[in-house]
């Protein structure tokens, strides 16, 4: 399957999230010619244990992301970051959660916006709001690259592209920039064959670097 980035926006320092910067940055993605193919939207769910007898915390994973992805409707993913486990189910696990009441959803947060194609690229640019909510939480980037499924194969290709994105976006003078960290794929005992659970293990990180932001600015404030 395609490869794709996942990447978070960076604010500067004093800075935040509104949407006049997704405004720019979709405006951005149309100026070097990507064309708008619609909408897309993946979930991420925060996981809590319900545990009745305290004596048993220890056997459950103290919490873990469930994740929905848009190019795989029939299947749900779930993370357990600190074990470094990525597991991928079908999407019917989550009626199956909440019949046996072993796991309490806490927070869902929607990561939603515009599809657009570049070429051999296809970009996705999203908002980051918690469900029924228009609270902006951040913003979030796929870039995939359609015609290469080996991550190492496909790296200077994507980093290239990238150049030239953060060139061309450079102009606007926005107050921060689009980030990409890469999760050591090895530690999920994932290879370089990109897969779905990739996608997945990467929206964890990107979830991780937001709440650390989202922290950063409530300990300044």
């Amino acid at each position: 399957m395609p490869l794709k980035w996942v990447l978070h926006w960076q604010p500067n320092a004093g800075t935040t999230v509104n949407s006049q910067i997704i405004n720019e940055v979709t405006q951005c993605v149309e100026s070097i010619n990507g064309v708008k193919e619609g909408r897309w939207k993946a979930t991420i769910t925060f996981y809590k244990p319900m545990i009745r007898e305290q004596a048993l915390a220890g056997d459950f994973p103290r919490d873990f992301l469930g994740i929905a992805l848009p190019e795989q409707p029939n299947k749900y993913y779930l993370i357990i970051r600190l074990q470094r486990i990525v597991l991928e189910a079908d999407s019917s696990i989550q009626m199956i959660m909440e019949k046996l009441q072993s796991y309490k959803s806490r927070v869902s947060l929607n990561f939603e916006g515009f599809q657009y194609q570049l070429g051999d690229f296809q970009l996705r640019v999203g908002k980051v709001l918690p469900t029924h909510s228009e609270n902006l939480r951040g913003i979030v980037m796929e870039v995939e690259y359609l015609p290469i499924s080996s991550m190492e194969k496909a790296r200077q290709v994507m980093e290239d592209f990238m150049d030239i994105w953060q060139q061309a976006l450079s102009k606007r003078s926005l107050p921060g920039h689009f980030m990409h960290m890469e999760p050591n794929f090895a530690e999920y005992g994932l290879a370089d064959q990109y897969t779905s659970q990739h996608t997945a293990v990467q929206y964890a990180t990107v979830m991780a670097q937001l709440i650390a932001t989202v922290q950063a600015v409530q300990a300044r404030n």
